[in-house]
């Protein structure tokens, strides 16, 4: 007569005995305890401070110096107008009043390049850096002029072609003044872009290239603070 040996209960890894009906369950909590791929932040500088950067991450302000962190972002360098960041082991490079940067990774996708973020420098008023036709441009947002307004000075260095533009009269503080309009093929502030927008080219030279509303209009506006965004309209 054989008599049947009781099986042994399940070991844990500690050596613990496991009830064989709770191994299932142990088994969806280790997989609910797997960490989910963090998303990386969004981060733009904002202005520098003496030898501290502010940074905007994820719509947050925080003043760092070189070397100090925080949610995930290490300042690694900083200039007079820009600054090097270390966001999820990736180096990112940032220029002051541009759009806001996010690595690019196997898991993380950056987000659609449908917003402009600027902020406000001294006396209120927003400049970014970006480009006409390709070629680098200075601007400075302008919410009371009708089109993008630039001086001969920089059409000429922009390899704008004058010869085909419009020519007409513009109203100015120092009296009426001759002035070529013609359409932009393409202008980009930050990571966005639009095409075909109106400008006119003044004769006197200007410190910035006025950003008008024949660009503003294409977005939708909001501002809060000092901080200004731009989304594209679709």
């Amino acid at each position: 007569m054989h008599r049947s040996l009781p099986r042994p209960a399940a070991r844990g890894v500690l050596g613990s005995r496991v009830a064989p009906g709770a191994l299932c369950l142990l088994a969806c909590l280790a997989c609910l305890s797997l960490p989910a791929a963090a998303q990386a932040p969004r981060v733009q500088l904002g202005g520098v401070m003496g030898a501290r950067a502010l940074l905007i991450i994820d719509g947050q302000r925080q003043l760092l110096a070189v070397g100090d962190s925080a949610q995930g972002v290490r300042l690694r360098t900083l200039q007079a107008d820009s600054a090097e960041v270390e966001v999820q082991g990736r180096a990112l490079t940032l220029r002051l009043g541009a759009a806001a940067l996010v690595p690019e990774s196997g898991a993380t996708r950056p987000r659609p390049a449908n917003e402009i973020v600027l902020t406000a420098g001294p006396g209120g008023h927003f400049v970014t850096d970006g480009a006409i036709n390709g070629r680098p441009a200075r601007f400075l947002v302008d919410t009371g002029a009708t089109t993008v307004s630039l001086g001969q000075a920089d059409a000429e260095r922009l390899g704008l072609d004058l010869r085909h533009g419009q020519q007409g009269l513009s109203s100015t503080a120092n009296g009426t003044v001759p002035v070529v309009l013609l359409t932009l093929a393409r202008v980009r502030v930050g990571e966005v872009e639009v095409s075909q927008v109106p400008a006119v080219v003044m004769p006197q030279p200007m410190p910035y290239i006025l950003l008008g509303n024949s660009f503003l209009t294409r977005f939708q506006m909001r501002r809060e603070n000092d901080v200004m965004r731009l989304e594209l309209r679709r």
